[in-house]
């Protein structure tokens, strides 16, 4: 096909018309658009589970990865009537408002997707309490010099202080070079609760693991070969790059929910390789395999929502007996 041509196809009750589906996405790889968009609908069914009702901003490519990006947010102009939105006020903003799109079926997902928009990032809460976070995140973020065996370390500790306090946490890849750790919420917590929560964490992880963890927010500051904790992207707005969101790096790396004793096996990992270079085997051609095999980690049979309350009181009466 002409990379110009348009090809229509059916997708549930939708007919989409799409374009240049043989335009090279990744040059370096040689995967298209009609890769990409291939990509997303073999894994549909997951993806939309953690994109439904949260406000999507798109981050789209349309001369691939070495070309420039954008951030879209804003509804795109002449998108369909079908595909579902929700108007956010944005007090202090360039707007009053904003207009975010919904994916709430496999049809919007094939639209964006054929926008070029390669990586979707989403709000951590849901349209129907948008100002109450379902999980608390933990970023963390390896330096350059950091060994995938010092980054798993560190998450494996984060698992055990969690745990010591009654929760379950979940870990995925970011799609980079780092780890995702979530605790899913009941509802009801503010996304201040959940901050203030994450940031005890997060101090009391970084004062046991010493020279292996972070908390500088100033990249240049920051020791290379440790790991960033990063909790302030808990915050009304602020967005995650979904679970099974492709990422704009060579080889087309996609965020992949894991389980724990993937995390183990890479602590016990000898050699000094590099976090980029493990992750490097969950891409757009190995994920479809992977997810037909074992389903979605996360949702909905990992997805057990937790409370803080005594969570928070064990932590204080535990971590300050350790001091």
């Amino acid at each position: 096909m002409n990379s110009k041509e348009r090809s229509t196809i059916s997708v549930g009750a939708r007919e989409l018309s799409l374009s240049n589906l043989d335009k090279v996405l990744w040059p370096r790889d040689g995967y298209t658009k009609g890769d990409l968009i291939a990509y997303y609908r073999s894994v549909a069914s997951c993806a939309v589970a953690h994109l439904k009702d949260r406000p999507l901003t798109l981050q789209r490519y349309p001369n691939g990865i070495d070309g420039e990006t954008f951030f879209e947010k804003q509804m795109p102009r002449g998108m369909p009537e079908w595909v579902e939105r929700v108007t956010v006020p944005t007090p202090g903003g360039s707007r009053s408002e904003v207009t975010f799109p919904l994916c709430n079926d496999e049809p919007s997902l094939v639209y964006f997707v054929n926008l070029a928009a390669i990586v979707l990032h989403v709000w951590t809460s849901r349209i129907a309490a948008l100002d109450e976070p379902e999980f608390v995140l933990f970023d963390l973020d390896p330096g350059e010099k950091c060994t995938l065996r010092t980054l798993a370390t560190v998450t494996l500790a984060i698992r055990a202080l969690l745990a010591e306090i009654g929760l379950k946490p979940l870990v995925k890849t970011t799609g980079g070079y780092g780890f995702h750790v979530v605790v899913p919420l009941a509802a009801g917590y503010s996304y201040e609760t959940a901050k203030v929560f994450a940031e005890i964490v997060a101090r009391h992880a970084a004062a046991e693991l010493g020279e292996l963890a972070t908390l500088q927010r100033t990249i240049a500051k920051r020791p290379q070969t440790a790991v960033y904790i990063d909790f302030v992207q808990v915050g009304l707005g602020k967005t995650i790059v979904a679970p099974y969101s492709v990422r704009a790096r060579d080889g087309a790396p996609v965020s992949t929910p894991l389980h724990w004793a993937e995390v183990e096996a890479s602590a016990r990992r000898r050699s000094a390789i590099a976090p980029a270079d493990e992750f490097a085997k969950l891409t757009i051609r190995t994920l479809p395999g992977r997810v037909a095999r074992e389903g979605d980690l996360w949702w909905p049979k990992a997805w057990k929502k937790q409370r803080l309350e005594g969570a928070s009181a064990k932590a204080n009466r535990l971590w300050t007996e350790r001091g």
